[in-house]
Order: C-alpha cells, then structure tokens, then sequence
C-alpha cells in the first residue's frame, strides 16, 4: 500500500511538471498610454483659448494664469466663506480636462471648518466657465490631463 501511495505521488507530479512545460509565455510589447496624466509631465499640455506657440513651458503657463484669471474673477468668497474662523484659509480643487478638451470630474477638499459640499457648488460654477481646450497630448495621442488648483482667500 505504501508503495502504490508514493507511485502515484510520483505520477502526479511528474504530470504537474510536464503540464508546466506547456505553457507558453506571451511578452506584451504594446505600449499603453495612462489613463489619466498630471498636468506636470504631460508631454504636449492642454491649450487654452489663445495661447499659442510649441513650447510646452509658454503654454502651460498662459494655462495656468487664464485658469487662475477666471477663479478670481468669478469666485464668489462671501457666498462660500460664511461661518468660517476669520483669517487665512485654503481651498484645493482638482479637476481633469478630459480627451474633449473641457474640464470635468471636479473635486474640491475644502478648509476643516466647513464642509467640501460648502464649495462645491461655488466651484463647479466657476470652473464650468472655463472654455474648451485643445486637449493634452502623450505620445501623439490625446489624454486626459489632471490639473489641480490651490485657492487661498481671507475672511475678516
């Protein structure tokens, strides 16, 4: 009995190693582009409206102060700064501007005494006034590039 019990332990993994040798091995050699790229190492960035020229450093600065012309232009502080400590305070948004050009998925992390819901609505407004762009490019092909925003403002 103990003979048959190690011959077929044998056999088994003599199959095991067999059935090994014959998996083939696939080398995946296409090249994926991320889904989403951040605004500082994409390679070609999103133009703004009027922006124009081929270098990236130029173009992602007149992104930038458009981007930032438009929030502090229409940013409406009292409408969003109610209830909050007076003083200094800070507002992130990230936002991507997607394959089409325009900005979309909107997040906002919002100062701890108020809540983000507080400024979404503020900043979804806001950010639904900047116009479409001719979108970022990474390897030739259009991608959608994440941007994030920092907004500090004081209360009194």
């Amino acid at each position: 009995m103990r003979c048959f019990i190690i011959a077929l332990c044998f056999l088994t993994s003599t199959s095991i190693l067999v059935a090994q040798e014959d998996v083939e091995i696939i080398e995946i050699t296409e090249e994926t582009t991320p889904k989403d790229i951040p605004f500082a190492v994409v390679e070609k960035v999103p133009v703004y409206p009027g922006c124009f020229g081929d270098d990236n450093k130029k173009l992602k600065e007149c992104l930038s102060y458009n981007i930032s012309a438009i929030v502090s232009s229409n940013f409406d502080i009292k409408k969003v700064s109610k209830g909050l400590e007076p003083g200094k305070h800070y507002l992130y948004v990230v936002f991507k501007i997607n394959k089409e050009g325009y900005v979309t998925n909107v997040k906002v992390r919002a100062p701890k005494e108020k809540s983000e819901k507080d400024f979404e609505k503020e900043v979804i407004r806001v950010m639904k006034k900047i116009p479409q762009m001719k979108p970022g490019q990474q390897k030739g092909k259009d991608v959608s590039v994440l941007y994030s925003l920092p907004i500090s403002f004081e209360t009194k």
